[in-house]
């Protein structure tokens, strides 16, 4: 009997992701891990597994790459607060869902443990007037701006308070997280939304 002359399909492996992917992938855990200045082109290539010319295919400059880490930390923030929001049915638990998303975030498996903020962490090795240095005080001010929103939620006739009360509760929270990267667990951050609950019931 001949041969039909269709083949039959093999498995294939995968798709390797792109080269961009893999490239901040790896960013992202050394510049976490190490420092963004102690953390060089040669060894981010090597971790990503991609040739160096792939790195200035997608990055015009090792600065780019640490913007695009910067965005990519912010939007992951931001995917974990939208999925606790998601269950947080009142003012109150809206705000707390600020504070338990950066628990979320503290709670990663790090490959070299919990070192605070990576924004911040970022954001304390560049010079001041950095493009970088802005990207996190623009996220910061986000985050704030969240707070005083859902704060407003809990003080109807007067929403003019919300903002400064929202500062209160940033501050802990920045502060909670400090603490917390210096002492490598959650506990400070379990902490400040602890206390922050507290204020807010005392509104």
């Amino acid at each position: 009997m001949a041969a039909s002359g269709l083949s039959t399909p093999s498995r294939s492996s995968p798709a390797r992701p792109p080269a961009r992917e893999l490239l901040l992938e790896a960013a992202a855990r050394l510049f976490y891990a190490n420092g963004v200045a102690a953390t060089g082109i040669d060894t981010i290539t090597a971790e990503a597994g991609v040739a160096k010319k792939s790195l200035y295919n997608n990055f015009s400059s090792k600065a780019d790459l640490v913007a695009a880490y910067l965005e990519a930390r912010h939007e992951e923030w931001l995917r974990l607060y939208r999925k606790r929001l998601e269950t947080a049915t009142t003012p109150r638990g809206q705000v707390l869902a600020v504070f338990d998303a950066y628990l979320d975030h503290a709670n990663f498996a790090y490959e070299h443990g919990f070192r605070g903020c990576g924004l911040l962490n970022a954001a304390a090795e560049l010079p001041a007037g950095d493009p970088g240095r802005d990207a996190v005080r623009r996220h910061k001010e986000e985050v704030q701006e969240l707070l005083a929103r859902h704060v407003a939620g809990l003080l109807p006739g007067r929403k003019e308070q919300a903002p400064a009360i929202a500062a209160h509760l940033a501050f802990l929270l920045e502060g909670a997280m400090a603490r917390a990267g210096l002492e490598g667990y959650d506990g400070p951050l379990k902490e400040a939304g602890r206390i922050a609950g507290q204020l807010l019931d005392a509104l």
